[in-house]
């Protein structure tokens, strides 16, 4: 994957450091996505957080549009920011990725200035890595990123060829400032154990402080990774005068015990996240595959110096002068040294720094007056840049690890009402979050329609998906209001319940607060469907009683739900909805708490049911009356025990709905069925009204009798599978 590099003079004041240059990896060609370059108008509004750098957007790319010429089709793209030139336009060029490393680079209509490209202004054409092109006085080239590189083996040689006395291992040393480690070849292996860096007085402390104390402002102030990588990068080769590179790395480490393993020495188990020169002149080194995992193996800073010692003449010369290194990683690069980012946000990632010693003894003459001649001096030198390596590494990974709490703290107020999430901030949400048995309201919620729409939007299968999450945002939203957890997916159907981890607050009934929230979110489905604003309609079913709920699964993967009969039952009776052609079946229990006393109710807050005066009427805190209807006792496919259920029935403004008085009537009718009267039942039946579903299950089992009970009844119908 190529990267992009801008460099230009920054021109206005009050720019962040070292915002007239970046570095950027270009998206991948399978990711379909292009990058809109231009420039951010310091006087603009903020703009939206898909916008910001790294961040994706759809934005409206169109090719400049002459007469009879057809437009270009809209592109998702990547804004690349170029904050310091005046010269760009806020759209100024398109970028494409292709295939071999190359670039397309187009220029967008709405830019005011040319793009000039070997020299001449040009609206389109192709680069290729080491080419660039210019806009005002910005100059953006094309880069390949580096790879890896496995060294070979060699002979091992004894620490004293790095040029200066021999050091100690930290396992006899009590407070070494450094390790030689056992390896081979003509490579010095050093170890820098992190208490005696932390011990380390800087050289240059002045510097150091100043670059450190605009530190934070600047990794905390990235709004992506990509941003927070830029940074990093920029920070360590501005404070590290000798490297010529530097790059973020990450390893394949799935468990940090098999670090060590032989297989991390395979390349493509690395990535290079971000990758950095200290100018476009410099070239690009590999990264050294043996440095990566012997940091990733010690969990210490290590630091690597390849020796440039005379080994063989080049061809046709004799003699010294024409003696030539054997063996190097990189041309004018022998050293090297790997900082271990310790944070499970950064598992198996790594700072790494490479350079050359003519740098080390260069900015060692800069600060102190004099050269960094011998051996122990360059490596003291070195530690000083790995010190503050590390302090750099310890804020990523802290500032790592706090976003991802953050994002897990987000992705659990999806799993629980953020009251709920509130009262078990600060204990041990370990303990709280144990399977354990309690009482709870289960229900499910299913959207009617899907078959029929997933038939007819087969091709797009993607807008049916927003369809489908719309609709069933509308379930979760109202569990959500109501203290419930959202406990599961499954498709179109979703799975909530209430009175765990905790009992719901004010004293509400977990039945009470599954009502209301079936209640409300049908009627805000089907209000919806009335209007043309979804295609579904839903069918929910309410079920009570003990439960296992908590953290449950395998030892693989797990998840927050309820498992028990309980769970089953609401599923039947969602099911159950279907046959009898209503919106929501509750079961014996929730309807008894419903119907209880007003005193034994609480409601909740102002949105949640509240027990009215009058047999079987439930009122809502806008008016609306929710009524419960018997259906009499079923037994649901795949069980035995027979249950009596409920519709919940709720009203809506412009559909038909029974009177109290044909409540009554539908009570008497289901009891005399349910007694084996099937001949009461049926005239009953009959004088409710047409559109009535319910009664028409009753009456089709009535008609196939022939009006007369089966020897045996019991007054349970059954429903197979």
């Amino acid at each position: 994957m190529p990267d992009l590099i801008a460099q230009g003079a920054v021109e206005s004041q009050g720019t962040t450091p070292g915002s007239g240059r970046w570095r950027r990896g270009l998206p991948e060609i399978a990711a379909g996505r292009d990058v809109l370059l231009g420039r951010q108008p310091q006087s603009s509004p903020p703009p939206e957080r898909s916008s910001l750098l790294g961040g994706p957007a759809h934005v409206d790319v169109r090719a400049a549009t002459a007469p009879g010429q057809r437009q270009k089709r809209h592109v998702a793209a990547i804004p690349w920011a170029v904050p310091w030139d005046s010269s760009i336009s806020r759209h100024h060029a398109i970028l494409t990725p292709l295939s071999g490393d190359r670039l397309q680079v187009e220029r967008d209509p709405r830019a005011r200035n040319p793009i000039f490209y070997r020299g001449k202004p040009r609206d389109q054409f192709v680069l290729v890595p080491g080419e660039h092109f210019v806009i005002g006085k910005t100059t953006f080239t094309l880069a390949r990123r580096p790879g890896f590189s496995v060294e070979p083996n060699r002979d091992s040689r004894p620490a004293e060829l790095a040029g200066g006395p021999a050091i100690s291992d930290s396992s006899t040393s009590p407070t070494p400032d450094y390790m030689v480690g056992s390896d081979s070849g003509e490579v010095t292996e050093m170890a820098f154990a992190e208490s005696a860096l932390r011990q380390k007085n800087f050289y240059d402390s002045q510097a150091r402080i100043e670059l450190l104390a605009r530190l934070p402002d600047l990794v905390a102030g990235s709004v992506s990774d990509d941003e927070l990588f830029a940074r990093v990068t920029d920070v360590l080769l501005r404070a590290t005068p000798s490297a010529s590179a530097v790059a973020i790395v990450r390893a394949n480490v799935r468990d940090p015990d098999l670090q060590a393993s032989e297989s991390m020495s395979d390349a493509s188990a690395m990535q290079i996240l971000h990758y950095d020169v200290r100018d476009n002149q410099s070239n690009s080194h590999d990264v050294s595959t043996k440095l990566v995992n012997a940091t990733l193996r010690r969990r210490d800073s290590v630091l690597h110096l390849w020796e440039t010692l005379p080994s063989r003449p080049s061809a046709g010369q004799h003699g010294a002068e024409a003696e030539v290194p054997e063996y190097t990683v990189n041309e004018n690069v022998d050293w090297a040294f790997c900082v271990p980012l310790r944070s499970e946000a950064c598992r198996g990632w790594v700072l790494y720094v490479t350079g050359s010693r003519a740098g080390v003894m260069a900015a060692g003459t800069r600060m102190s007056g004099s050269s960094a001649s011998d051996a122990r001096t360059l490596v003291d030198r070195l530690s000083d840049d790995v010190k503050f390596a590390e302090v750099v590494g310890s804020l990523v990974s802290g500032i790592r690890q706090a976003n991802q709490f953050q994002q897990r703290h987000a992705a659990m107020r999806r799993f629980f009402a953020p009251v709920v999430l509130d009262a078990i901030a600060g204990t041990d949400s370990e303990n709280w979050l144990q399977p354990r048995e309690c009482s709870l309201s289960v229900m499910f919620c299913d959207l009617r329609g899907f078959s029929l729409t997933s038939e007819i939007q087969g091709g797009q299968l993607l807008t049916l998906l927003e369809q489908v999450s719309d609709a069933l945002g509308v379930m979760t939203k109202h569990i959500l209001n109501t203290e419930g957890v959202i406990g599961d997916f499954h498709g179109d159907a979703a799975m909530g319940f209430w009175g765990w981890p905790l009992p719901l607050p004010h004293g509400t009934d977990p039945m009470i607060a599954a009502s209301a929230a079936a209640a409300q979110a049908a009627a805000d489905i089907r209000r919806d469907y009335a209007r043309g604003e979804t295609e579904f309609r839903c069918g929910i079913g309410i079920a009570s009683g003990r439960a296992v709920a908590g953290r449950i699964g395998t030892v693989d993967q797990v998840k927050v739900t309820a498992f028990g009969p309980v769970v089953n039952l609401a599923s039947r009776l969602e099911g159950l909805t279907k046959v009898f052609g209503v919106e929501i079946i509750v079961d014996h229990l929730t309807a008894k708490h419903l119907r209880g006393p007003a005193s034994e109710a609480q409601p909740i807050d102002s949105s949640v049911l509240s027990v009215a005066e009058g047999p079987g009427v439930i009122h809502g805190s806008s008016g609306a009356g929710f009524r419960l209807r018997t259906l009499g006792r079923v037994r649901a496919a795949g069980t035995r025990t027979p249950v009596e259920i409920y519709q919940l029935i709720v009203p809506l403004e412009g559909h038909p709905q029974l009177s109290q008085d044909e409540l009554e009537l539908s009570r008497a009718a289901f009891a005399a069925f349910g007694e084996g009267r099937w001949d009461d039942a049926y005239q009953q039946l009959h004088e409710l009204p047409a559109w009535d579903r319910p009664k028409d299950v009753l009456l089709q089992r009535i008609l196939e009798h022939h009006r007369v009970a089966p020897p045996g009844w019991d007054g349970v119908l059954a429903f197979a599978k």
